[in-house]
């Protein structure tokens, strides 16, 4: 029976970016590094993965915001991490925000194919698509 060798990815932890977006009504999230349960919690605590994708919208201001994920470093995910991004996706649509998920890899894609994220979260495939729309 042959070995059965398991892909560890080296070389990056996961960590998250908060960046602003071409226009003051976008946020885009930067992760890089596994987007595993493992490597989350053991980089940032649960409870603050809440107030990372925390917004608000401003009173008045009827501008839908929109949340770009660029998952262009991540190099695979698990349900701990497709669990956040559902989560994150439920939070805007309640709110009226847009989420868009970009830069996806094909393992990523292959996910959201399977577990049919892709028919409610829109993907891009280059943060700078998702961040002009």
């Amino acid at each position: 029976m042959p070995a059965i060798e398991a892909q560890i990815w080296k070389g990056s932890s996961f960590c998250i970016d908060r960046l602003q977006g071409k226009t003051p009504r976008t946020v885009i999230f930067r992760f890089t590094g596994p987007f595993t349960a493992r490597d989350m919690y053991g980089s940032v605590a649960p409870s603050a993965f809440h107030n990372i994708f925390e917004c608000e919208l401003t009173p008045g201001d009827d501008a839908p915001l929109t949340n770009v994920f660029d998952l262009s470093g991540v190099p695979y995910m698990d349900s701990a991490g497709l669990g956040v991004l559902v989560s994150h996706y439920v939070r805007c649509h309640g709110k009226g925000v847009r989420l868009i998920a970009a830069g996806a890899n094909s393992r990523v894609l292959e996910l959201f194919r399977m577990t049919k994220v892709d028919t409610f979260i829109p993907v891009a495939s280059t943060v700078e698509e998702a961040d002009a729309n």
